[in-house]
């Protein structure tokens, strides 16, 4: 028989764990199990109803000790100097305890009346119950700063490594935490900007800004992406046990694959196929798509709930992934591994021979893997060409791309929007150095796990509306009248048609693209269009997919790395009944907030990879200066141009001072720079040929100049640097667009003039 702990052995036990402590946790401790959790809840009860306890959320603290982590009321210092402060929130019966404030060098002046977040620490003196450390100051934000150290005769400076940052900061001798000269390190503004150099202090030392390795950090760094787990979060997660069958579908007899790229991180989706035997769906299929049951391990209010939310998706780096949730789950237990029985949430989906879905089913289930195979095995049996692992499974595989196939036409008949731009990689060496960069190959088997994780999530968001339960959808709206009419212009300009006066859908688009397929204006529609688009996002109500034109959509297949496919996880749980760990009404109250918190660290992890990916192209192209490149160009701003190289995808810039000794008016709506005195007109897409100037590895920025325009050579000003041969004048290949801009800045001098 389970023994029961007396109130007074509960009490000295939460006393002992100052943090937060839950009530599986206090179950975990005396090693309650079965119906004795019933005495523990009605005891935990009592203890607070008698003061003794106080309830957070789901957990119970002792009243009569702070938490680790603390508000505080700083006070005046005393005759002696020292810097004590009390607890805002204490609601012991004790006389309020007196903490001593132990500041670092780096930590900034603190006065009287000052509230402060501070990590806490129990001491046995006479004058004082708890030490201090500062963790930050109350309503204050300062700007962090990335950069190198330098030192100086007091103290050092810092230089930023942000492209845009124009001036160096100051750190004063007890600020600079001992960093070294050349060093990377994060600091922080101290102090109010004044005459002069603002001042910083360093707060964190980042080591060697030039070992390879380091390119990735500093994006993590400066975007400030959380890539350490507290050690709460840890623990939950290493606490974690494998998942009982109980309650769930046995679909270990079903042979799940998972298809992913060879150097795969995590597993959380895999999939079946086999012909549908139904007489009524003649030539159908039944597709099985098996994601991983995250919601099992990340209950709603835990540690690693708080967590995951906060983080909102893992983010991807060449060399290195941050996780939203610790690897003991995203790397193992949430991970469908090949062998092994793992927990997830299926769904049968029954298509007809024209690959259109008749209906689906969700189902809580435990599956076995037979296989992890690469896009490349995958590809290559569809292609005849069988390895040891895809020849036992050659019948499975073959019914997955029929089925697949089969969708293609439902997929043409719907129309989601089709651009075709190549996705570059960077391979690394083991040292982190860049090795090659290369445009990824696109093969079917990307395809169709594209296509049935786009099945699946439809699925999801469809049985969710009819059970009216509530959501998160993934929106994406149709591109603004603006956007759109600029891209009419240039699709005119290039001797294409948009559909006007009409209702955009995105087979208009589509047949845009068609028109410039295979032709000179291929990449530049290509890109228009991207660019035309809107951003998706996350949203408590349902706008549908334009890019995908789907009315209903929704994230369901990534709940390792995104925490908007939990919630959708959740919300099955909840609305089929399956168990206590779905939806939470705290979930549901906060759903907005929720989709605005993770829509924001999607962005936040979108900057950070491309900043990354700019960084180690430039390392990669920094002992090419000199060399020459062809491109397009990609972006026209009043600065300058942006060149697109087409051996690696890099971006360069060609500032426009070193365009000539011409003036060159910038046409916003037309994306056009005009010379004023050759008439040249650099645009979108044109065909250039540039020499690298200049590759900055720590920033990431490339500076080319622009030699061939169109073939032809660039009027050359005295300013620029080399030559070669005869410049000519560049004639523009879009006539309408050249009256348009002459006749656009010729009204610009004339009001200059009046």
């Amino acid at each position: 028989m389970t023994k029961i702990p007396t109130k007074s052995e509960l009490r000295d036990w939460i006393s002992e764990h100052p943090g937060e402590a839950a009530k599986r946790d206090i179950a975990r401790a005396f090693g309650i199990k079965g119906a004795a959790r019933i005495d523990l809840k009605r005891l935990l009860k009592e203890l607070e109803e008698e003061g003794f306890l106080e309830k957070r959320r789901k957990s119970y603290r002792d009243p009569e000790k702070l938490p680790p982590v603390s508000i505080l009321l700083v006070q005046a210092p005393n005759a002696d100097g020292d810097l004590y402060a009390r607890p805002v929130e204490w609601r012991g019966d004790a006389p309020e305890p007196r903490i001593l404030l132990t500041l670092r060098n780096a930590d900034p002046a603190l006065g009287a009346g000052d509230r402060i977040l501070a990590k806490l620490l129990s001491v046995r003196h006479d004058e004082h119950q708890y030490e201090a450390r500062l963790i930050r100051k109350i309503g204050t934000n300062p700007r962090r700063i990335l950069g190198i150290f330098r030192t100086g005769t007091e103290g050092g400076r810092i230089v930023p490594i942000d492209k845009g940052a124009d001036r160096e900061w100051m750190v004063s001798p007890g600020a600079t935490q001992n960093a070294q000269d050349g060093e990377l390190v994060e600091a922080e503004q101290a102090g109010p900007a004044r005459m002069g150099l603002p001042r910083a202090r360093v707060v964190d030392r980042l080591g060697d800004p030039s070992a390879p390795k380091a390119v990735s950090l500093i994006a993590i760094h400066q975007h400030g992406i959380p890539d350490a787990f507290p050690d709460d979060v840890v623990a939950e997660a290493d606490a974690a046990q494998e998942a009982p069958m109980t309650g769930r579908t046995d679909l270990t007899g079903i042979n799940l694959l998972t298809i992913d790229p060879w150097d795969a991180r995590d597993h959380d989706d895999a999939l079946f196929a086999e012909p549908d035997t139904d007489a009524a769906n003649p030539g159908g299929f039944i597709v099985w798509v098996a994601i991983a049951d995250v919601a099992h391990y990340v209950t709603p209010g835990s540690e690693l709930d708080r967590e995951a939310r906060r983080r909102g998706n893992s983010s991807y780096f060449p060399d290195r992934v941050v996780p939203m949730l610790p690897d003991r789950l995203s790397g193992d237990l949430c991970s469908l591994h090949e062998g092994v029985v793992r927990p997830c949430i299926a769904v049968r989906i029954v298509l007809n021979a024209g690959g259109d879905k008749v209906s689906h089913k969700f189902m809580r289930a435990m599956m076995r893997s037979v296989a992890s195979l690469t896009y490349e095995q995958a590809q290559a049996a569809d292609e005849g060409r069988f390895d040891d692992a895809t020849q036992l499974f050659a019948a499975d595989l073959k019914a997955l791309f029929d089925a697949y196939r089969a969708t293609r036409a439902a997929r043409a008949r719907r129309q989601p929007l089709d651009i075709d731009l190549p996705e570059r990689q960077i391979v690394l060496s083991d040292d982190g150095r860049v090795t090659s960069v290369a445009f990824k190959e696109r093969f079917d088997a990307h395809k169709l796990v594209e296509e049935f994780m786009v099945q699946a999530n439809v699925a999801a968001a469809e049985e969710l509306n009819a059970r009216k339960s509530p959501l998160l959808f993934r929106a994406h709206e149709e591109p603004s009248p603006e956007k759109l009419n600029a891209l009419r212009e240039l699709a005119v300009a290039s001797g294409f048609t948009l559909a006007k006066g009409q209702v955009l859908q995105t087979r208009h688009l589509n047949q845009l693209l068609d028109q410039a397929e295979g032709t000179e204006f291929d990449e530049l529609i290509n890109m228009s269009t991207l660019r035309s688009m809107t951003q998706a996002y996350y949203s408590p109500d349902n706008y549908g997919h334009f890019g995908l034109a789907l009315r209903n959509y929704a994230h369901f297949t990534s709940p390792i790395r995104r925490y908007a496919d939990l919630i959708v996880h959740r919300a099955l749980i909840r609305a089929h009944g399956w168990g206590k760990d779905g939806l939470s009404q705290w979930d549901v109250e906060n759903l907005a907030e929720t989709a605005k918190l993770i829509s924001d660290t999607e962005r936040r992890s979108m900057t950070a990879e491309r900043d990354t990916t700019d960084r180690y192209l430039a390392a990669f192209l920094s002992e090419r200066v000199g060399q020459e490149f062809t491109g397009r160009i990609s972006g026209i701003a009043r600065f300058g141009v942006f060149v697109k190289l087409d051996e690696t995808g890099a971006d360069g810039l060609v500032p426009i001072r070193s365009l000539g000794d011409e003036y060159f008016h910038h046409d916003a709506d037309a994306q056009t720079l005009m010379g004023d005195k050759s008439g040249t007109i650099i645009a979108l897409g044109d065909r250039v040929l540039v020499k690298l100037a200049e590759a900055v590895p720590i920033t990431g920025g490339l500076m080319v100049e622009l030699l061939e325009l169109n073939g032809a050579v660039l009027p050359r000003g005295p300013g620029a640097s080399g030559g070669r041969g005869k410049s000519v004048r560049v004639v523009s290949r879009r006539p309408g667009k050249e009256r348009t801009g002459k006749a656009k800045a010729k009204r610009k001098v004339a009001r200059k003039r009046v």
